[in-house]
């Protein structure tokens, strides 16, 4: 993966810290009230909106276990993943993403992000997916975003076209139950995701790392999307930072479950309700480790506000209106910038 920067090394905000806490930490969450085919006790699913609000207010993550998902499918896109990072670099640049469309292949030695220590394959959830041309808030111009296929493994996009239509029901699912747990209706949110969404899945491939103490596998952050749903395998590496504390808890692998955590978005809509919580990727010095995160994005020209509902004399609105497909291509072109200041993010729109 390169070099570590050795600015790194003397930079003690970005250095992992090794007290973290050895944990489960975060809720694991049985949805099986609402994935059975069996009919479901309204109390059971009364209490699961409770145990949802409850972990999103408390931790902004959750595991979910017996939550519908084929576990064959998780399989073979796991499989396919593996086969994919396995081939020569050569091979995996033929997809690469460029800036004009950053859907494909990278790995962070060449973005910015020059402490992360990985590699990616991105592919865009809707074919194509469409997106502002530009951030200026000026300019109406859309462009689209199409994925590159690479030539292997074999059934590459059938595969991932099939996992994404799982996590898309996974994610439509989770959303009702947060919905119900602000006090609104199941189907608030579907509006945003029903028609052009702009989700898209990650496949992640970090390779052991020889400075352990000195580099991360993903730098702490918070994810700007509405919703997060991630697949981990066994060898873990995911870091929250508990907000009881502020410090950071190992999340340990649960066979077949899957991570979800809040968004920056889901922060805004509730007025601060639920936080987005900050995150980090541990590596390994002996294993690789592989994950799959999906990002809950909605519609590019979303108005990304407080919702109405929660609004009122008593908790005014936190948050000025933003347009999520600028604040999305605003993020996505600064990757490809090697500079100082600091991306955008959501406090930029705070009401003092």
């Amino acid at each position: 993966m390169g070099e570590v920067d050795p600015a790194f090394i003397q930079d003690p905000q970005h250095r992992p810290k090794l007290s973290s806490i050895q944990a489960e930490g975060i809720p694991v969450i049985d949805l099986s009230p609402i994935t059975r085919h069996t009919f479901s006790d309204p109390s059971a699913i009364e209490a699961l909106v409770k145990e949802i609000g409850s972990a999103c207010k408390e931790w902004g993550f959750f595991q979910v276990i017996n939550h519908g998902v084929p576990l064959i499918l998780r399989q073979r896109i796991e499989e396919a993943s593996r086969l994919f990072f396995a081939q020569s670099v050569e091979e995996k640049k033929k997809v690469s993403r460029d800036e004009s469309s950053p859907v494909g292949y990278y790995d962070t030695e060449h973005t910015k992000n020059v402490r992360d220590w990985k590699e990616v394959f991105d592919i865009v959830a809707k074919d194509p997916t469409f997106i502002p041309v530009t951030s200026d808030e000026h300019d109406d111009r859309v462009t689209q975003w199409t994925n590159l296929s690479p030539q292997y493994p074999p059934n590459f996009r059938v595969i991932v076209q099939e996992y994404i239509e799982e996590m898309e029901k996974l994610s439509f699912k989770l959303m009702e139950l947060i919905a119900l747990s602000l006090g609104l209706e199941a189907k608030r949110f579907e509006e945003y995701f029903i028609k052009d969404q702009t989700s898209f899945i990650r496949l992640n491939h970090y390779p052991p790392c020889p400075y352990p103490d000195l580099a991360l596998g993903v730098g702490r952050h918070k994810d700007g999307g509405a919703l997060t749903v991630l697949a981990q395998d066994e060898v873990g590496g995911l870091e929250v930072k508990r907000k009881a504390d502020q410090e950071w808890v190992r999340v340990k692998p649960t066979p077949d479950a899957y991570i979800i955590n809040v968004g920056d978005i889901i922060q805004v809509w509730s007025n601060d309700a639920y936080e987005s919580v900050e995150h980090r990727v541990m590596v390994n010095s002996e294993k690789e480790r592989f994950s799959i995160p999906y990002f809950f994005f909605p519609a590019h020209d979303t108005d990304v506000k407080p919702l109405e509902e929660l609004i009122n004399e008593q908790n005014l609105s936190k948050y000025r209106p933003y347009k999520w497909g600028k604040f999305l291509v605003h993020r996505k072109s600064s990757n490809f910038k090697k500079k100082n200041e600091e991306n955008i993010q959501i406090y930029h729109y705070k009401i003092a």
